[in-house]
């Protein structure tokens, strides 16, 4: 059999606690996102840099940060990493060979992804997948239990880079401490030359936005995002090796990890809200320092939400609601890219141009509204479509020729019966 008959996976072959899983980590990833469309870069990071940080402001940004920031990036991350088993698992089994598969999916990952990041939205995270993808590929036999321990010490990396720089501060030039400084808490004029430059004519957004993908794409890169999703993709393979994410495990076994995980993760997460605090957010303690606690403390928490939503695949009870967050993970690809359109025509100058007048809470409603359009028009667009948008057009050219789009009959949604 040669690679021409490989094909996507069918409707009925979907596993739906990953599409389920995938569709929950794409929702809740709007909600650290929504900081970077709609307020100055520093804000992320630092949340005193810009804005109020008073009343239900700093609520919304302390629920957000304990709940959600790098939670849902490390569900999607894994999920990645197990994606590369399954894609490849699938592909050998019936021609004996996946690398060319896996290349052609990657590389135009990339290329749309490179297009979202440079033309919409510079905090794209499918370049940073893509490049991750090319090294992970090759890890794809390894046994389990050696993929977590590579996995963690991968991820360990860049807290050795951060442990590195915020104790030697002392030793740095003062001119390059003062630099540093000043992207951690910038100066007005510059947060005014950033709103500026997004909310102006077409050509700066896409200027602004491109410089700022271009320093992602390459130190943040190398210093964080290499290290942690390259780190979790391994550990998705690791898992799903083990049938973590397809349900398969005990109740038992879920209810045993969500309860070790959340509490080691919360803790370490709100001691290191309460120590930033402590430390006034500062630049010399909470820029690298300070940021490990959310860095470890979130990869526990977001195993939690991985074993909630493995239990709520098995009960049955919430079908229906499993069934709509399965369709918004279907079309994960396109409902992430859709998040950004939607931003950049609300916040940036060729929309609505609120770029830095929204405060958190108003924020939060806007992902609410965002959320709710996703989950509504998911399902319905996959019982008359194959595919998302998007998922349609990847698919397309990593096989090298037109996917069919449109349902033909009803039974590839809804399977007839085994007998």
């Amino acid at each position: 059999m040669n690679t021409n008959t490989l094909q996507p996976v069918q409707q009925a072959s979907r596993i739906q606690s990953l599409d389920f899983l995938r569709g929950f980590a794409i929702l809740g990833i709007l909600i650290m996102n929504i900081q970077s469309f709609s307020m100055p870069g520093a804000a992320y990071l630092n949340p005193m840099a810009y804005g109020d940080m008073t009343g239900l402001n700093k609520w919304v940004w302390m629920l957000s940060h304990i709940f959600a920031d790098q939670k849902f990036m490390t569900i999607f991350s894994i999920l990645y990493g197990a994606g590369i088993v399954l894609v490849t698992q699938k592909a050998e089994s019936k021609t004996g060979r996946s690398a060319r598969l896996h290349y052609s999916r990657t590389f135009w990952l990339l290329i749309i992804g490179l297009i979202h990041a440079h033309l919409i939205w510079y905090g794209d995270i499918l370049v940073i997948y893509a490049v991750c993808a090319v090294f992970a590929y090759l890890m794809r036999k390894v046994r389990p239990s050696i993929l977590l321990v590579l996995g963690l010490l991968l991820i360990a990396v860049h807290t050795l880079i951060y442990g590195f720089f915020g104790t030697t501060m002392e030793q740095w030039p003062p001119e390059g401490l003062e630099m540093a400084r000043q992207s951690w808490i910038p100066e007005t004029d510059q947060m005014q030359h950033e709103i500026a430059a997004v909310t102006g004519t077409l050509s700066e957004q896409i200027a602004k936005n491109s410089s700022t993908a271009v320093f992602m794409e390459t130190l943040v890169f190398l210093m964080v995002f290499l290290w942690r999703a390259g780190g979790l993709m391994l550990v998705g393979m690791a898992l799903y090796k083990w049938g973590v994410f397809t349900a398969q495990r005990s109740a038992r076994f879920y209810r045993n990890g969500l309860l070790t995980s959340w509490i080691i993760g919360f803790p370490i997460v709100i001691y290191g809200v309460y120590r930033n605090y402590q430390a006034d957010w500062s630049f010399e303690f909470s820029m690298y320092l300070g940021s490990q606690f959310n860095y470890w403390g979130s990869l526990f928490v977001g195993m939690g939400y991985i074993c909630v939503i493995m239990l709520l695949s098995k009960s049955k009870r919430l079908s229906g609601l499993v069934s709509r967050f399965a369709a918004v993970g279907q079309m994960a690809l396109t409902n992430y890219i859709m998040q950004s359109v939607i931003c950049v025509l609300i916040f940036f100058g060729i929309g609505l141009g609120l770029f830095g007048q929204l405060e958190r809470t108003s924020q939060f409603l806007i992902v609410l509204g965002v959320w709710a359009l996703q989950v509504l028009w998911s399902r319905p667009w996959l019982e008359k479509y194959r595919f998302g948008p998007l998922e349609w057009v990847w698919r397309s050219l990593t096989y090298g020729k037109k996917q069919p789009y449109i349902r033909a009959e009803t039974h590839e949604l809804h399977p007839p019966a085994q007998k």
